[in-house]
Parts: structure tokens; C-alpha cells; sequence
């Protein structure tokens, strides 16, 4: 039997198992929309406000759920302001499947209205993206794209479906499965690199884990547990990678790299083995190339064989699922002498312990551990900055706890999005976003999609009237020379915002009134003794479906420390 391209699109979503889809209309996928209309039942619907946040959303589905996040978009500007979110994807592999509408095939190359060529635009973000040119080929790519997005390193992949696609009728058939040529994701590990890589760290003398994203990609963290321990091996883990192992083993060390600890950092430069799985070994770990991990052989475990040896030269390469290899390393584990490699570590920590001073205002810090020990077991998703590093830093992953965060493209905007996505994901979940007075205001317009689709979810500011992370930079390497960082407004014949009495400046906006006209109620916190029971009338608050604003006041001063300055080695960290 025919059916219209558009019925087809949602059989197989229908198919695939999708239950919500974040989409924003327009002329080119009206046609779908209104299919999906005709089966309301079978799906929910989310309604964002700007389509780069929509992106984000489905991003947060997909991390909380585990499942691919769907998007669909119109053409023209609808499909460009998904770019960014796609990158963000991409870099941190995420499965999105994003369906975009386009123009009729007829009109294609005439610059018609709201005509791009996203396909082309997205070409290097993207695991697939392809604009589908004849309607019998329409549920054979739909299939690909799942399987493509969600098999060997997960990514995004881009449909684009032109309008008379979607109204042309042709066969109802959606295959079960597909066979790709030239597309064979690893599903295996080859057991004698394996038995290499574990004899290499048997070996050791100072052996270390440097454990990435990939582990909770694969869901691996109990496995990675178990291996750890069982050798005794001590574990330092990436920005991604945190949570891999419960922050209160004694065998954890602390994130390393730009922001890392110390003892993380000083670990890396001694150790003579380092086993790291599910990281590709990016810059702000690295640091200087030539001096990471100088002393050490170096096993590699990932995934993504084009990963492996492109930022850093290994001994042992594996190429393997994280959750994969270490099934078979819990196996093989055996007890290692490293008393004194860890009494060596306990000595970074002791030395230079991860604390943060500050002369006024909160202290990020505190604001971390109570807003841990009031909502424990729960979703925490910041977005990009200071707030992101101290999160990183100082907020304790307990239980099934886990962090959500933009790691690859460091994507300002990304936080309160993703937690609504997150939050849609898990309805039952305790979902906290942890985000900056500038990263917020981004995407602040999200507030009508979290009320009118009822996902409620607790919004922690951090408040310090600039973009923090740039200020830090200025402060230290540009002669603190604080230009468009301060996000106030400047009072008439002011010369420079930190010439600005405190009690003269104007914030810009009264995040509190903003919230309020979304129905939203808005505390502002400026005294340590504030704290607690704030976020405990938060918590309460959306364990009964509300949301509530909570501002943080932090001083422009607070710095994130440890910090290596880009392209320096790891051991050259700025500790005050």
C-alpha cells in the first residue's frame, strides 16, 4: 500500500521507539506537523523558543534517557539556528537524528524562500546528512539514520526532507534493518591488544586511569569501578569523565588537565603507565603536547579508531567500547602494589589541597556541597564558564548522581536547555541547572517552554556581573584590561566598570523580574546563611512541578584554580 512521505516519517519514528520530539514549525514541515496531529497519542511534542535551544533539549534527552534525541526544524533559518547545537553534538558525541524541511525539489538552486543547503553546511559536524531526492528511498535513510547516530561513536546525523518529498505518496514499507556498505562500526576488541594493554599496566610502578566521556557513553561506570579497584590502580578523569568512579573512593584523584587538580595534574607528569579509556585526548587535558605525561607508555582504549594516535602517540592502542574492554579487564584484574605511588599522590593533595578563598561575596564552593547535600541523588547540567569549572571541581557526584555538560565546544547557552530536555527525559528525576549570569541569558527565553510544556526544573545563577571565564583570562594575561566582560550597565562619564563603586552599578536584568512575568518565582541569595534553605524550598518545589530562580551573588574577583594557561604544560599551574 502508498502512503504520503509524511505518513511515513512518523511510522518510523513510531518505529524507532521515539516518544517525544522537540520540533518548531514552519512552512517546510507543516505537512508533518499536521501528521502528527492526526496521532497525538503516540507522541509529545515539545515547543521551544528558539531552535538552538531546541537542539539542546534534545541533547539532554538523549544524555539523561540514553536514547537518540529527535529534532525537526523548518529550512532556512529554522535549519541554521540548529548548527551550533549539532556541533555541540558532534564534539561530545551525542545520537540526535535532526530532520529538517526543505523546499521543493523544483525550487532547489533558485535561491527560493528559506532555501539553504544545510546538508552542506553541517558536512563536517554530522556523522550522516544527506537530502533525500526520491521518495522510495525515504524509510531505507530514515533507518540509517537511527542506526547510524546511535552505533559505534554515537553523533548527529541530518535528514533533510524537501516538501515534495513529504506530500508524494510511494511504498509504506520501513525496514527492519540495513546493511551499509562501507559503514562497519567496531562491535568487537581484539583480545591479544587487550591482554597487551593490560600486561603494559601490570608492569607499572606508578600506573594511572585517565578515564574520559566514553565511559558514560557506554555505561561503564560500574565496570571502570570494579577494574580500579580490583588493581588498586588510581583513576583521574576529564571534564566528561567525571562521575566514572564515585568521588569518595579513595582511589579517585580529581579531574586533571587546564582546571585540574594538582595531584591530578602532578599524577599525569609521573606516572609511567597511563590507561586512559574513552577520551580523545583534547587540548584542555593535554596542555602542551610535548610534555604530557613525558614519563609514561601511553594505552589508548577507544571506540573511535580515527581518535586514537591523532592528538597523542600511544604504545597500546585498543580499539574497543569502553563497557566492552573493560568486561574483559574486570576479568583479568589482580591486585597491584601501588601503596606507595598513593601515599606519593596523598602528598600532591596534602600539598596543595582544592580550595577556594574568597574575600567577599559566596563561596562558589559552598554553594556546590549544599546544593549537592540538599537534592543528592539528582541531574546536575551547567552550562559554560566558572561555574562550570567549580562544578567540575566541587560539586560531589553521589549515588546515581550524575553531570550533564557541554565539553567539546564549550557551547554558552547549552545549560538550561538540556536540563529541560533532561528533565522530559525523566519526569521523576530531580533535575538542577547550574548556569552563569551571561550563559543564561542566552537561552533565558526557555522559560516559557518549561512552563507551558511543564517540565519544571531548578535554576541555581551564579551572579558576578561579567562573563567570568574571559575576565579570568583578562585578569592574568591581559593586563587586566576588563573589556566586554562586564555585562551591567556603566554609569554616565564611568571610564571602566571596575572603577565602578558597587553601589552605583546597575545589573542588567533584574533576573528576579524577569522570572517573575513567566510565573516563575525568583530568590536572591547574598549571605552564606541563605543558602540551605533556599535550595530546599527549590527542591520542594519542584518535587511539586514548579520551578523556581535562585541567584547566586559571587564576586567578580573568584577565580577558578588550578589553571593552566593554553599550551603549557600541565605542571605549570597557576595554584593562586
Amino acid at each position: 500500500m502508498d502512503i504520503t512521505g509524511r505518513k511515513l516519517i512518523v511510522k518510523a519514528l513510531y518505529e524507532e521507539g521515539v516518544d517525544t520530539i522537540f520540533a518548531y514549525p514552519g512552512g517546510m514541515v507543516t505537512d508533518i506537523i499536521d501528521e502528527f496531529y492526526k496521532q497525538e497519542d503516540k507522541f509529545r511534542l515539545v515547543l521551544p523558543r528558539h531552535e538552538q535551544a531546541l537542539i539542546h533539549e534534545a541533547e539532554g534527552y538523549a544524555r539523561q534517557s540514553g536514547k537518540v534525541g529527535v529534532a525537526l526544524v523548518t529550512s532556512g533559518p529554522g535549519a541554521t539556528n540548529t548548527i551550533t547545537g549539532i556541533a555541540d553534538a558532534h564534539y561530545d558525541s551525542i545520537p540526535l537524528v535532526v530532520i529538517t524541511g526543505q523546499v521543493a525539489q523544483p525550487l532547489i538552486g533558485n535561491d527560493a524562500f528559506q532555501e539553504v543547503d544545510i546538508v552542506g553546511m553541517t558536512r563536517s559536524i554530522v556523522k550522516w546528512g544527506i537530502t533525500v531526492r526520491d521518495r522510495k528511498d525515504l524509510g531505507r535513510i530514515l533507518k540509517m539514520a537511527f542506526y547510524i547516530a546511535q552505533s559505534g561513536k554515537p553523533g548527529p546525523v541530518l535528514i533533510d526532507i524537501p516538501k515534495d518529498i513529504q506530500q508524494k505518496s510511494g511504498p509504506d514499507e520501513y525496514p527492519d534493518h540495513v546493511d551499509i556498505r562501507g559503514y562497519k562500526p567496531n562491535t568487537s576488541v581484539h583480545i591479544g591488544q587487550l591482554k597487551r594493554a593490560y600486561k603494559t599496566l601490570k608492569n607499572a610502578r606508578k600506573p594511572l586511569i585517565l578515564a574520559g566521556g566514553g565511559i558514560h557513553i557506554s555505561g561503564a561506570e560500574r565496570l571502570l569501578t570494579d577494574f580500579a579497584r580490583k588493581m588498586q590502580v588510581p583513576v583521574v578523569t576529564t571534564v566528561m569523565g567525571k562521575g566514572s568512579i564515585p568521588e569518595d573512593d579513595p582511589l579517585y584523584v580529581g579531574n586533571s588537565g587546564m582546571h585540574g587538580r594538582y595531584a591530578a595534574n602532578m599524577a599525569e607528569m609521573e606516572c609511567d603507565v597511563l590507561f586512559s579509556v574513552g577520551t580523545r585526548f583534547n587540548d584542555r587535558i593535554t596542555g602542551d603536547l610535548n610534555e604530557f605525561a613525558p614519563k609514561a607508555k601511553i594505552v589508548h582504549v577507544d571506540i573511535d579508531t580515527a581518535s586514537i594516535s591523532r592528538n597523542v602517540v600511544v604504545d597500546v592502542p585498543v580499539v574497543s567500547d569502553a563497557s566492552l574492554a573493560l568486561s574483559h579487564l574486570v576479568e583479568w584484574a589482580e591486585p597491584m602494589d601501588t601503596k606507595e605511588w598513593r601515599l606519593e599522590i596523598a602528598g600532591w593533595q596534602a600539598e596543595h589541597p582544592l580550595q577556594l578563598k574568597v574575600s567577599k561575596g559566596l563561596n562558589p564552593q559552598t554553594i556546590m556541597k549544599d546544593i549537592a547535600d540538599v537534592f543528592g541523588e539528582a541531574t546536575y547540567v551547567t552550562d559554560v564558564g566558572q561555574h562550570q569549572m567549580w562544578a567540575t571541581q566541587f560539586l560531589p557526584l553521589r549515588g546515581s548522581s550524575k553531570m550533564i555538560t557541554s565539553g567539546g565546544l564549550g557551547t554558552m547557552g547549552f545549560g538550561y536547555p538540556a536540563a529541560i530536555g533532561a528533565k522530559e527525559a525523566d519526569h521523576d528525576r530531580l533535575v538542577v541547572c547550574l548556569t552563569g549570569d551571561g550563559g543564561f541569558q542566552m537561552n533565558m527565553a526557555e522559560l516559557a517552554t518549561s512552563i507551558c510544556a511543564d517540565i519544571p526544573v531548578t535554576i541555581c545563577l551564579f551572579n558576578n556581573h561579567y562573563l567570568g571565564m574571559v575576565r579570568q583570562q583578562q585578569q592574568y594575561f591581559y593586563g587586566k584590561r576588563y573589556e566586554l566582560t562586564y555585562l551591567g550597565k556603566r554609569p554616565s562619564g564611568a571610564e571602566h566598570p571596575d572603577r565602578i563603586e558597587s553601589a552605583d552599578k546597575l545589573y542588567v536584568p533584574d533576573f528576579l523580574k524577569f522570572v517573575e512575568a513567566y510565573g516563575v518565582k525568583g530568590i536572591r541569595v547574598n549571605e552564606e546563611n541563605g543558602i540551605i534553605p533556599a535550595l530546599r524550598e527549590a527542591k520542594d518545589a519542584q518535587l511539586n512541578g514548579e520551578s523556581i530562580l535562585m541567584e547566586f551573588e559571587i564576586a567578580a574577583e573568584d577565580v577558578v584554580l588550578p589553571m593552566v594557561k593554553g599550551g603549557m604544560a600541565n605542571s605549570d599551574m597557576i595554584l593562586k
